[in-house]
């Protein structure tokens, strides 16, 4: 992989935006599963090695079992994640694939079934921010970070 230009060195303003972000997520009523959940989701769908290497050690030292992070590509087939996690890995991927249908109206409907509409918004956010994150990644080619854990 060709070395490119990395943001976070050249324009360090760019990434504290970012990081603001960030912040503001894990001040969040999200559940740590539940953003882990998301980050790693989008990552897959989008290819972002970088990002899914850290999120999937994330979830790791938060308590999630290797299993369900195993199996998170086959979430529909498998009785491991609750009725909850699935509404919500349906929706990470509907607004990661945007382009294809959207938010769909059931999907949108059942997540107001089982969430507020301030836990709603801020999945949004945790969304449309991982996937900012999984661009910048990939279009920067972002090095994996060589401390295997």
């Amino acid at each position: 992989m060709d070395n490119r230009i990395q943001i976070d060195v050249t324009e360090p303003s760019a990434y504290k935006g970012m990081y603001a972000l960030e912040n503001y997520l894990q001040q969040s009523q999200l559940s740590k599963t539940h953003l882990n959940l998301i980050k790693i989701r989008a990552s897959q769908l989008n290819g972002c090695s970088f990002c899914i290497d850290m999120h999937t050690k994330e979830a790791l030292k938060s308590g999630e079992k290797q299993q369900r992070i195993f199996l998170l590509n086959a979430w529909r087939k498998t009785d491991l994640f609750t009725e909850e996690e699935k509404i919500i890995l349906q929706i990470t991927e509907e607004v990661t694939m945007i382009h294809r249908n959207g938010l769909t109206t059931d999907s949108y409907n059942k997540v107001l079934e089982k969430f507020d509409a301030n836990y709603f918004s801020q999945m949004i956010m945790a969304i449309t921010t991982i996937n900012a994150w999984n661009r910048i990644a990939i279009s920067t080619n972002k090095p994996l970070e060589n401390n295997p854990e």
